[in-house]
């Protein structure tokens, strides 16, 4: 009898819920439900509608639960799991109520918050030994640190801090724990102790007692309310500490035969790593800003973040004579030529008014040619990722003393066809595109280890491939 389980996998501008099954051999994937989290501008800053989520999430469920009590025989949902993206925390008074809105990470409350707080607090070097952490200005570390430094009363007041994934799964069964992979995004996790670092934690002034205890996936975190069950129509079912960092659920759900690969999670954002047994802290990772964040089983991802499509669907906005597909808009790359290269990751890009304007900013400030049509600013864009993912897979091979073969594309963007061929060409290896859908499939696999479904990693493994397609873009010869 097949056994379903529920994942909510939610990104940076959309969420969705999935119930999930499993036959013996692959797993089926439904969407359930689908929604736009657009961020809410309030009082100058940004914010997340968490209780909006919540919400979201038990509709989600009540529609599962529907849908399984109508089949012949009637079905249940074993396990819960969530996964989001990672530094943003919400905050949480001690009778379980909400303090205030969680801050986004794009919210610029942070700009310059690293080098204020190497200045005033730790230097950068000790920071970056102490969690091999890649520095941004949005990590947790810098948003509660200038949280602190603004006299935030929310900060001063919680009860309890939690991040994303962890906050919602404590608002679904009133427990409170703090999952690995997504706390080791924060640049205030220490791999080498497995916990969050004291001595980081004091240089804010944040008690580590305000987090909840440290769990790795896989782990029951609780089972559901009583309230939640009365609302969604579903009895006590267990909520799964899965990997709650999206991107360490995208990785289990890579269907690779061995060792010898990067991954690229390819969609707002681009990460490009690898699997490492152990961290790599050194010197040349910190130049190079790279980051190491949990994995299953002890592993590390270790990577650097990319600045993905974010450029693209920002602009997409802007353009007043594209087409309305993205596939046809995405196809327009191929009507331009134009060779002008823009660095993703520049400053000017993270949040401008105008992206658009952004890019010719850049192209006049670094002597090249602006794109004029909307088929160059697509070609531009696209061949500038590719061209960044070379630059940094080179840093990674520098760094990493194994062989890698081929890249895995995972997410929305390995269904780019004309930026998975750029990205062969750029980087003369094979570029294995797919499955889109890893986050949720890896979400989902974690889940049915926590069952006895599947138990190895490898196991993991081999169930993925079997339930994905993916294609292969091999470098054009030249």
């Amino acid at each position: 009898m097949k056994k379903y389980h529920f994942a909510v996998d939610l990104g940076a501008t959309s969420g969705r819920t999935i119930l999930a099954s499993y036959d013996g051999e692959k797993v089926e994937m439904e969407e359930i439900s689908r929604f736009k989290h657009p961020m809410l501008p309030l009082h100058g800053h940004l914010y997340w509608n968490l209780p909006g989520l919540y919400h979201e999430i038990l509709l989600g469920l009540r529609k599962a639960a529907a849908k399984l009590a109508a089949m012949t025989p009637a079905a249940t949902i074993e396990s819960i799991g969530i996964d989001t993206w990672g530094c943003d925390v919400a905050f949480f008074n001690a009778d379980g109520s909400l303090a205030g809105l969680p801050h986004c990470y794009r919210d610029s409350h942070t700009e310059g918050a690293v080098e204020k707080f190497a200045a005033t607090k730790v230097s950068k070097e000790e920071t970056y030994s102490l969690t091999g952490i890649q520095f941004m200005d949005f990590n947790t570390l810098f948003q509660l640190a200038t949280m602190a430094d603004n006299g935030s009363p929310v900060l001063a007041k919680a009860d309890k801090i939690l991040f994303i994934p962890d906050a919602l799964a404590y608002m679904l069964t009133g427990n409170a724990v703090t999952e690995y992979t997504v706390a080791s995004t924060s640049q205030i996790l220490n791999p080498n102790t497995g916990d969050l670092d004291a001595k980081l934690l004091e240089s804010i002034g944040v008690p580590r007692e305000k987090f909840g205890p440290m769990v790795n996936p896989g782990v029951v975190i609780g089972t559901l309310t009583p309230e939640v069950q009365a609302f969604t129509g579903l009895g006590a079912v267990p909520v799964v500490a899965v990997a709650g960092h999206d991107t360490a659920s995208a990785v289990i759900g890579v269907p690779t035969p061995d060792e010898n690969y990067a991954y690229l999670s390819c969609g707002t954002w681009s990460l490009l790593g690898i699997e490492s047994k152990t961290p790599i802290i050194n010197e040349k990772s910190r130049e190079y800003n790279f980051t190491n964040e949990g994995g299953i089983d002890g592993t590390t991802r270790f990577l650097k973040n990319i600045c993905g499509m974010w450029i693209f669907e920002r602009c997409r906005e802007e353009f007043v004579d594209a087409p309305d597909d993205v596939a046809a808009l995405v196809a327009l790359c191929l009507d331009s030529d134009l060779d002008t290269i823009i660095n993703p990751d520049d400053p000017a890009f993270a949040h401008p008014d105008s992206m658009i304007k952004a890019i010719d900013d850049y192209c006049a400030r670094t002597g090249q040619k602006k794109p004029e049509t909307t088929a160059d600013y697509v070609h531009v864009i696209f061949r500038s990722l590719a061209r960044r993912y070379k630059e940094v897979l080179g840093w990674l091979k520098e760094l990493h003393d194994g062989s890698i073969d081929r890249l895995h594309v995972i997410g929305g963007g390995s269904r780019n066809a004309h930026l998975m061929q750029m990205t062969a060409d750029e980087l003369g290896i094979p570029v294995v595109a797919g499955p889109a859908e890893c986050t949720a499939l890896g979400n989902v696999l974690v889940q049915m280890r926590a069952s006895g479904e599947v138990d190895s990693l490898a196991d993991m493994r081999r169930v993925a491939a079997a339930s994905t397609e993916t294609v292969t873009y091999n470098p054009s010869e030249k």
